[in-house]
């Protein structure tokens, strides 16, 4: 394992620090009325050092979706090999979701935004597609060596990331009254009846 350096650790600490303060203007502004001026002048810092932690304002609430998505791999590829595939990619995603940081008024207040903001929920679709790409080839091992393997593991991983988007669409319009994971687990059984 690598040794975190005191750059790392700077550099980690100066992220951070951007992306709260960017979430709380999100949060207060919403994310159209937020501009990345703001966003630089409540940090202090500069628009190419925000530059250098994000690609673009939407980055900076889905950045860490794609460390997301290695998360549910490295969870999907502990699972027992045994294991059903919907039963692993479930579980996976059961156990990646324990990590989430944020309170529940502040994820419903997120999710609100990531499904009224067009530009916020194209980019999330974007960096999910990279989740098929981790997330097939542990399917594919899993299912048995046919010819229609790739397209059968391709086919579980779209639907079971549909049907989490469907159910964290579902928990925000309930306003968090329902178990994320109940939802999912309901749209897994109407996708799979």
């Amino acid at each position: 394992m690598a040794q975190t350096t005191a750059w790392d650790r700077q550099r980690a600490a100066v992220r951070d620090e951007i992306s709260r303060a960017a979430i709380d203007l999100f949060l207060r502004q919403g994310f159209e009325g937020t501009t990345i001026d703001q966003i630089l002048e409540s940090v202090g810092v500069s628009r190419r050092s925000f530059f250098r932690y994000f690609g673009t304002k939407e980055d900076v609430v889905l950045g860490d979706l794609v460390a997301r998505g290695a998360a549910i791999a490295e969870a999907l590829a502990a699972r027992p090999v045994s294991e059903e595939p919907w039963d692993a990619i479930s579980g996976a995603f059961h156990a990646a979701d324990e990590t989430t940081t944020l309170n529940r008024e502040s994820t419903l207040a997120l999710g609100r935004m990531l499904f009224d903001t067009p530009s916020l929920l194209a980019r999330h679709l974007e960096k999910r597609l990279r989740w098929q790409d981790m997330l097939v080839p542990l399917i594919a091992a899993r299912l048995a060596d046919t010819n229609d393997r790739d397209l059968r593991a391709h086919a579980i991983v779209a639907s079971a990331l549909t049907c989490l988007d469907a159910a964290s669409r579902e928990w925000v319009q309930s306003g968090g009254r329902h178990d994320l994971a109940d939802l999912y687990d309901q749209a897994v059984s109407a996708v799979r009846a």
